[in-house]
């Protein structure tokens, strides 16, 4: 693929790989209470998100198998171990995927190797296409659409 001419003057400094690592890391942990959400849903204790404050206290008793902590307790109880993990499991292997499928759209977009100066499929047809054939008919083939035409 083509490359520019022009370095960019700009260096590569820490605040961009610093933000996607803290995104992908928060979006980790959201997971992990959606699939926690999830498993209790499906077991019948219902939809429950944990308060602010316990968002990243109650992860390592979620990770270690316990479906309730950090929210209201509920009639039912929650979700069994194997449930609950099995759920997160699930969960962080979408988000994983869709984290992965973003990263790849945003350097196709933005990284270092993408395409410069492509057209759009708009400008490709205003240039291209068959409208702007027709309008210029006459120049691209006088013999045929010109305006005099000259018979010998």
């Amino acid at each position: 693929m083509q490359r520019s001419r022009r370095g960019d003057p700009y260096p590569f400094t820490w605040e961009v790989p610093a933000a996607i690592i803290a995104s992908v890391l928060l979006a980790l942990a959201l997971g992990v209470h959606i699939g926690r959400a999830a498993a209790n849903l499906l077991a019948g204790a219902g939809w429950s998100w944990p308060a602010r404050q316990e968002l990243f206290r109650s992860l390592p008793a979620i990770l270690g198998g316990d479906g309730g902590v950090g929210i209201p307790r509920t009639l039912h109880g929650g979700a069994g171990q194997s449930a609950l993990w099995t759920s997160i499991g699930v969960t962080e292997m979408l988000l994983l995927i869709l984290l992965g499928w973003a990263f790849i759209t945003g350097l196709d977009r933005w990284g270092p190797h993408r395409v410069q100066g492509m057209a759009t499929r708009a400008e490709a047809e205003q240039m291209l296409g068959r409208t702007r054939l027709r309008k210029a008919s006459a120049v691209v083939r006088p013999d045929l659409y010109g305006k005099e035409r000259s018979r010998p």
